[in-house]
């Protein structure tokens, strides 16, 4: 077996398509298809089979494909070992975020990293649904993601190196008739407009959570995904709107407060996701040891800072 056929075994299984593994490995369908008859006839036993109009795992191909990570890994691990004996340049590392995320972690992470001998930071921001940060592990080395708590876990396919819980808080201007108030019960906000994001993504989800547990339905007027805007929005509207208490930047709008919810708990988990075998890179590590610094920071009482 060849370690390529392994790769487009287990690209397969992730993107279920012949033609997305070509467009991740950059080579043609057909090349993809060799690689997978190949590696076929060295099986006694199917490792593939038509679902439809797309070639999909059977559970002899899911179980090679699960060994082919820990292949990745023992490669990752002996090209270190080369890397590290030569004492060659850290290298690249590639970093992608949510919005909130990346705003609140990338200038500390590039001013912690701008000495001679650190890894060389490529960084990216991403607006995508929960469902969708797993894939961008494929393309970058570390993917900082958000989960909102009680939702499915992440897929088993990448690492998960947890970071943080962060609460979500309602915003509101200083003369809200809730600016006042310690906490903020789920039954005080049916009456109120709200700044939501747009469906599909978590906070979303988190909304309609708050509204149920209040015995109403949202009232949505305006769906905005990227934070600065929606307060902007907040500011000038007097709607409200639900954000993170850890990455949330007020400071361009000194008339508005995050007050705690009292109700069920909202929150959503802040986690790094990436590949098995990349963790094994010495740099990886060194980049993902700042990160966790920088988000325990975020998270550290108003009164430590």
């Amino acid at each position: 077996m060849e370690v390529t056929q392994l790769r487009a075994l287990r690209e397969l299984g992730e993107r279920g398509s012949i033609a997305a593994v070509a467009a991740a490995m950059h080579v043609t369908p057909s090349s993809v298809s060799q690689q997978i008859s190949a590696l076929q006839r060295r099986s006694p036993v199917p490792l593939t089979f038509k679902d439809g109009r797309r070639t999909a795992l059977t559970d002899a191909g899911r179980a090679l494909a699960a060994a082919a990570v820990d292949v990745e890994v023992a490669l990752q691990r002996a090209e270190q070992a080369v890397a590290s004996f030569q004492d060659q340049p850290s290298g690249n590392v590639s970093v992608a975020a949510f919005h909130s995320a990346g705003l609140a972690v990338f200038g500390p992470l590039v001013a912690a990293l701008a000495g001679p001998g650190d890894p060389d930071l490529r960084l990216s921001d991403f607006d995508v649904a929960q469902e969708a940060f797993a894939g961008l592990t494929s393309e970058h080395d570390l993917v900082l993601a958000h989960r909102l708590v009680g939702s499915p876990p992440w897929s088993r396919s990448v690492r998960v190196e947890p970071l943080v819980l962060e609460p979500l808080d309602v915003v509101v201007r200083r003369d809200h008739r809730l600016a006042a108030a310690a906490s903020v019960e789920p039954a005080d906000l049916h009456d109120e407009e709200w700044v939501a994001v747009h469906e599909g993504f978590p906070l979303n989800q988190a909304l309609a959570v708050i509204a149920g547990v209040g015995g109403s339905e949202a009232r949505v007027r305006h769906r905005i995904n990227e934070f600065r805007v929606a307060a902007s929005v907040v500011s000038a509207s007097g709607c409200i709107a639900l954000m993170p208490r850890f990455t949330t930047d007020l400071h361009d709008h000194p008339e508005l407060v995050l007050r705690p919810l009292a109700g069920p708990g909202i929150g959503r988990y802040i986690d790094c996701l990436a590949r098995p075998e990349t963790l094994e890179r010495a740099t990886v590590q060194t980049v993902l040891a700042h990160v966790r610094g920088i988000v325990s920071g975020l998270a550290a009482p108003l009164s430590t800072r």
